[in-house]
């Protein structure tokens, strides 16, 4: 028989689901009416969670490849288990701003139709549980680059985080065509 090769951010999802059966009362909290979970990080100074359905894998930055007569904001492409993968500063992307790379700088790796893709973020902080009462309006967060993508947020002690809709940014065609005219 032969086993199924997974991606390990997959692994580490159902290690998650697993041990959290064991702890009690944990997955009745996190599977509750109103409860939203996803994977929280920052650019620049903006607070942002993405679904965990629209992220396949986090990797720290590999090296890059430039791809000639490409927008800016795509870094290049990177070999990724023998896969290409083209990188994108979501922060140059959204905001005409170069994300500056430092030991915290990973890329978040998401699926698009025709590949996957990996989105540059400056730092990322991990899981983050919301229920509705702590839902606010989006209109500080979502605003200029970020508004087709930030439609909710929630207000966590004095941060407000953005959900930001991935699946949404690797739909719109300015994303998807990414060489230059």
């Amino acid at each position: 028989m032969m086993s199924e090769q997974r991606a390990p951010f997959a692994v580490l999802t159902d290690y998650e689901r697993r041990s959290l059966g064991h702890v009690a009362g944990v997955p009745d909290q996190i599977d509750a009416p109103g409860m939203w979970r996803g994977i929280a990080f920052r650019i620049g100074t903006r607070r942002l969670a993405a679904s965990f359905a629209d992220i396949i894998e986090i990797i720290s930055v590999p090296p890059l490849t430039p791809v000639p007569g490409g927008e800016g904001w795509l870094l290049g492409v990177a070999n990724l288990r023998s896969s290409l993968l083209p990188v994108v500063d979501l922060k140059q992307y959204l905001e005409g701003e170069r994300t500056v790379q430092q030991a915290g700088t990973r890329a978040l790796v998401i699926r698009q139709s025709g590949g996957d893709v990996a989105v540059l973020i400056d730092e990322l902080i991990g899981q983050r549980n919301f229920n509705q009462s702590q839902l606010v309006s989006s209109e500080d967060i979502g605003t200029g680059g970020y508004a087709p993508y930030v439609r909710q947020a929630y207000r966590m002690g004095e941060v407000v985080w953005g959900v930001f809709d991935m699946a949404r940014l690797t739909r719109t065609p300015e994303f998807r065509q990414a060489a230059a005219a």
